[in-house]
């Protein structure tokens, strides 16, 4: 079995994620699973997520609702802290560098726009939303750049490959906090729609009533003392279980632009 929790995993949130999942491992040990002592790392995250033995992953709404919804089982939604987030909602910060006089979304038409992925509900889905009402239907960006990741969208902007992008509001947060240089040629522009956050799951191929042991070792985990700092490092004030439908808001997002005919990010 995995445990494997990537989503948020910097170098300076590294040491809280480890110290959160060794106490998660050792509850489930104490109820009898057998729990891997250290998290998983550098595997590739769609391998990760059907992985048949991952007792606890994290992923992106996005591909939760196009690929992942049965082959996993959703567990939970953090809570987080930051600017952005309201419950186990969040949403985007659409970004751009600092000295950049537009003041408007509408003044980048014929922009060079970043994403994360093309797979990403806060890199491109929620951002297609808050760009579809005013493209009308026509190309709207002069370019996009995929870059692989949240921060080198925002590295890309701070060094004039890109001129704008939106990024998940909790990885902007845990950026500001642990590596403040790579904001501080940023601002914020405005925010997207939000949607539910990135979900705690689990394989579906789990033995019977694992998942539901996970579940609660995690509910329970949150509110342990002696996690206390390493919540707080990570920004997470909580965790709530949603329905599955909770996350068909995603869908909603992308079918609204494209009733507007802005069916691709471009």
């Amino acid at each position: 079995m995995i445990a494997a929790l990537p989503m948020y995993d910097f170098a300076w949130t590294a040491s809280a994620l480890d110290a959160v999942w060794n106490e998660i491992g050792r509850r489930l040990r104490a109820s009898g699973v057998e729990a891997p002592e250290r998290l998983t790392r550098g595997v590739e995250l769609g391998t990760l997520w059907r992985d048949s033995g991952l007792l606890l992953g994290q992923t992106c709404g996005y591909p939760y609702r196009r690929e992942l919804r049965d082959v996993v089982e959703l567990l939970a939604t953090p809570r987080f802290s930051f600017d952005g987030c309201e419950g186990a909602d969040h949403c985007s910060l659409i970004v751009v560098r600092r000295e950049d006089p537009r003041a408007d979304l509408s003044d980048f038409r014929g922009a060079r726009a970043a994403i994360n992925a093309r797979d990403s509900n806060t890199g491109m889905n929620l951002f297609r939303a808050s760009v579809a009402p005013l493209a009308r239907g026509e190309r709207f960006f002069a370019s996009v750049l995929v870059t692989g990741a949240h921060v080198a969208s925002l590295r890309a902007i701070g060094e004039g490959e890109a001129d704008i992008a939106a990024i998940d509001c909790v990885t902007f947060g845990l950026v500001a906090r642990g590596d403040p240089a790579a904001v501080a040629e940023i601002r914020v522009l405005g925010r997207t729609p939000a949607s539910p956050g990135l979900p705690f799951i689990a394989s579906r191929n789990l033995p019977e009533g694992v998942a539901d042991l996970v579940r609660a070792v995690l509910s329970s985990a949150t509110d342990a003392p002696e996690l206390a700092e390493a919540w707080a490092a990570l920004g997470v004030v909580g965790i709530e279980v949603l329905p599955p439908e909770a996350y068909t808001r995603i869908d909603e997002v992308e079918r609204q632009a494209e009733k507007l005919g802005y069916r691709h990010l471009c």
